[in-house]
């Protein structure tokens, strides 16, 4: 027996595990739960194989369906469209994909991910709940812009903007969790149409109106989920107290945005263009956003 076969055959002694293996596809022992989202879990674990070669840093991060959605008919269907959309993006600032794997012994998919360790953004706006310093929001809000650059310039949309989809690291921003993405027409159209009336998990606080009544996922959405995260960076607070934006929409009226002090006039525009629950008037590009971001409050009022 191989050290490989011995390490699959250990058995997992930690409450996390619950219901799941403790090796995934005979090669990847899972050590902990890392965290879990509205359709996946996320799991560190040791590559076996990487451990028997005696590589330093054999850990992974493993991405299993959440309970909820195991027996979902389009749920595997979507892990692989999150797989692959990921894998379409070459990007120092989106977090990188290695594989899709079927465990048939027991009946899962997963994706091998790259592990890497930092909070993700919404645990850094806990500690900052008047807003982040200009300098960092800078350097927050530039990669993201950038990340999500280069997947709307390759046909992808992510669909789930948000804090939590943020990962701080020590080697950068990353963005990650596509797995409510789509590809635009022309984009990766060999991938299996999935329904998504049966596996719906929008973001309340961060769809777009338009979404959450069932129109498609666009570019445009993407900015305004973009906007209501830029708008917390620079103030701390959700430009709409985490309220769906259909029902903002409809108090409209009561609702007056005010400019985040940490913003300079000349952004302020920008970003509250992208708020805009017209979708019509959510023009503003990335690249604008990205320009106006650069300009430190004081210098433009």
């Amino acid at each position: 027996m191989t050290d490989l076969e011995r390490s699959a055959q250990t058995p997992a002694t930690t409450p996390d595990f619950r219901a799941m293996p403790t090796v995934l596809g005979k090669r990847y022992r899972i050590e902990r739960l890392l965290g879990a989202g509205g359709m996946g879990t996320v799991y560190r674990a040791v590559d076996l194989l990487h451990e028997q070669f005696a590589d330093p840093q054999p850990y992974v991060a493993l991405k299993v369906l959440s309970e909820a959605y195991e027996h979902s008919p389009d749920a595997s269907a979507l892990l692989f469209s999150e797989f692959a959309l990921i894998r379409h993006l070459r990007h120092p600032n989106v977090l990188r994909v290695y594989s899709f794997e079927v465990d048939t012994q027991h009946q899962r998919v997963f994706v091998v991910m790259e592990l890497l360790r930092g909070p993700t953004l919404d645990r850094l706006l806990c500690e900052r709940p008047l807003g982040m310093a200009w300098y960092e929001l800078r350097d927050i809000a530039l990669p993201l812009l950038d990340a999500l650059s280069h997947a709307h310039e390759r046909g992808v949309l992510h669909g789930d903007i948000k804090p939590s989809n943020v990962l701080l690291s020590e080697d950068g921003i990353r963005l990650f969790d596509f797995g409510l993405g789509q590809a635009e027409e022309g984009t990766l159209d060999g991938l299996a149409h999935v329904s998504r009336r049966r596996v719906n998990a929008w973001t309340p606080g961060y769809a777009a109106p338009e979404i959450l009544e069932g129109a498609p996922l666009t570019r445009v959405a993407d900015l305004y989920a973009l906007g209501c995260l830029l708008y917390e960076l620079a103030s701390g607070k959700h430009p709409f107290n985490r309220m769906q934006a259909t029902e903002a929409r409809d108090m409209r009226p009561k609702i007056k945005l005010k400019r985040p002090q940490r913003l300079s006039r000349y952004a302020w525009p920008y970003v509250r263009q992208a708020l805009s629950f017209d979708p019509e008037q959510r023009s503003v590009s990335i690249a604008q956003l990205r320009e106006a971001l650069t300009v430190k409050p004081g210098f433009w009022g």
